[in-house]
């Protein structure tokens, strides 16, 4: 008997109706003969409206208490998909994070796993049994022991950030040497661009590990990058399809020997701010001197932007989400005025759009044709930035729909 993960998101299990049609669907995997753990996701808009909950009762509500108010919301799921299971005659058994064995840094809200001991699902599944395990959460090491009937009295409950579900689930398909993950969400794939925008997108029937990553970190909500990066150093497959029909998805695997299609999708994301510190002396140390209070403070930079130096003084610019931007402001502002810089400016009416594909490389053409269809449509570019597969650019947000849909029509991507 072989294994597969499944992943089900929390539109997949919002109702009482769907839970009972994500329990049909693993019963069905366990007729085709394969063993199945079910990682879920908590149901519908669950963790937004306990966060508003706990504003509700805190400005500020503490990290620990906050993680484990948040993994009640996947608890309440994995526990009904295992009841429905049963009512439907099959065997199965929640487990929650700590209980599936996995253990995590001490870094609340977003901490990464560390190792998983999946002897306790192992045993569960001897014993014929569907195992679901209740996703984005994890046990600290000094909550984490050997053996799951040890005590863990100790432990600290952590979550893993949002879309950590994803991560949770491609992890155990890695510990527990599943045939492939797969990840039923309400979207049939992944498609060229987001369908919403771009309505002629067409579904992807694969794409390489190389071109995912750069589609879910600029701006695919479909897929988390964490997920996809351990799927790519484990070579796990990764399929994505939807809960709610049999229609194929997406296969995210290792791609092609060849690539024939030069660009894969167009991506984009309006959670974007841009800071600029005005006169910066140019001089060593400086940069390390702004970037490194940020890391301190939790802010993920992206884009960065020196320009020229004109007589030691130069200007540098950088990108952040928009609600990174006061926290920002509020650490940079004390450094400008430390090292003389004229001034700090932001801007939080931006969005980012990106052409993605891994037939980029080496390839001439493809920046200048989107360079060319941007300016065509009176399209202005703020920054750019680049890896071997990604061209990105910074723009107005109020550009970025208008931008997705040239860029699609003009690398001819509603093509099969």
């Amino acid at each position: 008997m072989a294994l597969v993960v499944h992943k089900y998101g929390g539109t997949s299990v919002a109702s009482a109706e769907r839970i009972k049609s994500v329990a049909q669907r693993i019963i069905a995997t366990r007729q085709k003969g394969d063993d199945v753990v079910a990682v879920v996701s908590a149901m519908g808009d669950t963790t937004d409206d306990l966060i508003k909950l706990a504003n509700q009762v805190t400005d500020k509500p503490s990290a620990r208490e906050l993680d484990v108010l948040l993994s009640t919301g996947e608890i309440v799921a994995s526990t009904l998909l295992a009841m429905a299971l049963k009512a439907m005659g099959q065997e199965a058994i929640s487990l929650s994070g700590a209980q599936a064995g996995i253990q995590t840094d001490a870094n609340h809200s977003q901490a990464r796993i560390m190792a998983i001991d999946p002897s306790r699902i192992k045993e569960e599944l001897l014993e014929g049994k569907v195992v679901i395990v209740a996703g984005f959460q994890g046990i600290t090491p000094s909550g984490y022991h050997d053996t799951y009937h040890a005590r863990t009295m100790d432990m600290d409950v952590v979550t893993l950030g949002r879309g950590g579900s994803d991560t949770t689930a491609v992890a155990l398909a890695v510990s527990l040497g599943a045939r492939a993950c797969e990840r039923y969400t309400d979207t049939a794939g992944i498609y060229s661009a987001d369908p919403r925008v771009v309505p002629e997108a067409t579904k992807l029937s694969e794409i390489s590990y190389e071109e995912m990553l750069e589609v879910a970190s600029y701006g695919s909500k479909v897929m988390h990058p964490r997920a996809v990066e351990l799927g790519q150093i484990y070579n796990m497959p990764i399929l994505v399809a939807s809960s709610f029909n049999d229609a194929p998805g997406t296969l995210i695997h290792g791609g092609a020997m060849e690539v024939q299609q030069k660009v894969t999708a167009i991506s984009h994301d309006l959670d974007v701010a841009k800071i600029t510190i005005v006169g910066v002396p140019d001089h060593p140390g400086i940069a390390a001197g702004i970037f490194e209070p940020l890391a301190q403070a939790g802010v993920s930079v992206d884009t960065i932007v020196q320009n020229a130096s004109i007589q030691h003084i130069t200007d540098l610019t950088f990108t952040i989400t928009k609600g990174d931007a006061e926290k920002a402001l509020r650490v940079i502002r004390p450094i400008a005025e430390e090292i003389g810089a004229r001034e700090c400016l932001a801007d939080t009416k931006l969005g980012k759009v990106s052409v993605i594909g891994s037939g980029m490389q080496n390839t001439p053409g493809y920046a200048a044709r989107m360079f060319s269809t941007l300016s065509a449509a009176g399209i202005n570019i703020q920054l750019i930035t680049t890896s071997e597969i990604r061209i990105t650019v910074i723009i107005d947000e109020t550009r970025v729909k208008e931008a997705v849909q040239a860029l699609h029509k003009a690398f001819e991507l509603n093509k099969e």
